[in-house]
């Protein structure tokens, strides 16, 4: 079930893999995500000493006593041999980008990631033109 999504994320780049990483959270931060009050709009994934951590994944607080702070970085739970995987493209010129926050079937919640290539101006207009074009066909059948 998707909670939240990066909808500018796949307008901006090409996804070349896609993979599914646990988060770690608070119970305030967990609360907000399931209600909706998170946003992906600027977030970016980066390595640090072998782990992987998202920064921006802005979490909006509630008026309750027990508080988060809304901006700090979240900790990604990859395999090692998958952060060493997405490490190696990096050095091609890639970037991690979070695609979508869901929650799987055991209802933990889950960030999806991809290690993609940014898109040039000229790609984005076939992008357009493609979308616009599909809608025009789906409006005549």
């Amino acid at each position: 079930m998707l909670l939240i999504a990066n909808r500018k994320a796949k307008f901006d780049y090409e996804f070349i893999d896609k993979y599914s990483a646990g988060i770690v959270l608070s119970g305030s931060e967990v609360k907000a995500i399931r209600d909706g009050r998170a946003t992906l709009v600027d977030a970016f994934c980066y390595i640090s000493n072998g782990e992987l951590f998202i920064k921006n994944f802005n979490i909006s607080t509630t008026n309750s006593f027990f508080g988060h702070d809304p901006n700090r970085d979240k900790k990604l739970l990859l395999k090692s041999k998958e952060i060493t995987k997405i490490k190696n493209s990096l050095d091609k010129h890639l970037t991690i980008v979070p695609i979508g926050i869901h929650a799987n079937d055991r209802n933990k919640i889950k960030c999806e990631i991809a290690v993609a290539k940014g898109k040039k101006n000229y790609d984005k207009r076939e992008a357009i033109k493609k979308k616009d074009i599909d809608r025009e066909l789906s409006k005549a059948y």
